[in-house]
Formats: C-alpha cells, structure tokens, sequence
C-alpha cells in the first residue's frame, strides 16, 4: 500500500520501499531532497498571514468540499493556506453552500477529479448564476481560482514542487510582486 494521498505520505511510502527492497541511500536521498525543498519553500512566506482557503472538488455535475486530508488540500497546507475545513479525518465533505458562506473564505480553489474542461464551466456557470455566491467576498473581490488540473488530482505526484510554485502565485501574490522588483 503506498499513501499518495499527501507529499509527506508519498515520501513515507518511498522510506518504505527503500527499506523493503534494500534502497535505503537511494530513498533517503529523495527524503533529503523533498525536506531541503520544502525548508526553503516555507521560508519564503514565513511570518505571512495565512489566507483562507475553501477547495472545491468538482465532478461532472457537483462538486466536494476538499479538507487537508486529501491531496490538494494537503498541498494548500504545504503551501501556507488555512483550509476553512480543516480538523476532520476525512478527504472530502458534502456541504451545503450555507455553511461555506459561514466559513468565510478570502479565496476559492478549484479543481476537477476529471473532465476539467467541463468541470471549469460547470463552476464558471454556478458562480454568475447560483445567487448565494455573489455573496462571499471571495467572489466578490475576484478571488477564485480554477488550479491546472495536471498538477492537483487526487493522488501525490513528484509534480508536486510545481503545484506548490502555483499556490505561491495565487495564496502569496505580493510574493511574486518582491521578487520581481527584487530582478
């Protein structure tokens, strides 16, 4: 059993194997290279404020609330953001557009678990059309964001380091601003 459902488990797994098939050096080799990544990447936003966060997970049709559990909310957590569901066991939740208002969130992610050309217009179409958003500031200051569908599925990947570089961009933008004043 290998736990892809985070960055963290993904490497877990890796140890694993290295042990199991006598790869310790060669695992532990990609363990280092995972923890110096991500010291670095954490350093960046130290002592930032961290956003809120509410994930949409959507499938043809509807859509899941994304907690820090599964991969892309772990990803978010990685990243700084605070998942406005975070402090369940599980993956994903079904709740009702009432209760998301109540969380508050400064910005909505959005992801597919498949299709997500369709998926995409399913939520474009659900956010000018479905009247409870138009009143979370999220959407009110145009903060929902549709995450490339290639870097945040449903299981860890070594693509990892990109999606992260893109939650930078979008959790962290003045980030991106110092640095290009810094060029």
């Amino acid at each position: 059993f290998l736990n892809l459902k985070s960055v963290s488990g993904m490497y877990g797994s890796i140890a694993d194997l290295g042990e199991k098939f006598n790869r310790q050096q060669q695992a532990q080799a990609m363990v280092d290279e995972f923890n110096t990544f991500m010291q670095e990447y954490k350093n960046k936003n130290a002592g930032k404020e961290a956003p809120k966060v509410l994930i949409l997970m959507g499938l043809p049709g509807s859509y899941i609330i994304a907690t820090e559990n599964s991969y892309v909310g772990s990803l978010v957590e990685m990243a700084g953001g605070e998942n406005v569901y975070a402090g369940t066991d599980q993956e994903f939740l079904t709740v009702n557009t009432e209760d998301m208002k109540s969380k508050e969130p400064d910005m909505i992610l959005c992801t597919a678990h498949a299709l997500p050309e369709q998926v995409t217009k399913m939520f474009q179409e659900d956010f000018a059309t479905n009247d409870i958003w138009k009143h979370f500031d999220a959407v009110k200051n145009d903060k929902v964001y549709y995450l490339t569908y290639e870097l945040f599925g449903m299981s860890a990947t070594f693509e990892y380091q990109k999606a992260l570089q893109e939650l930078q961009t979008i959790l962290y933008p003045d980030t991106q601003d110092e640095a290009k004043k810094g060029e």
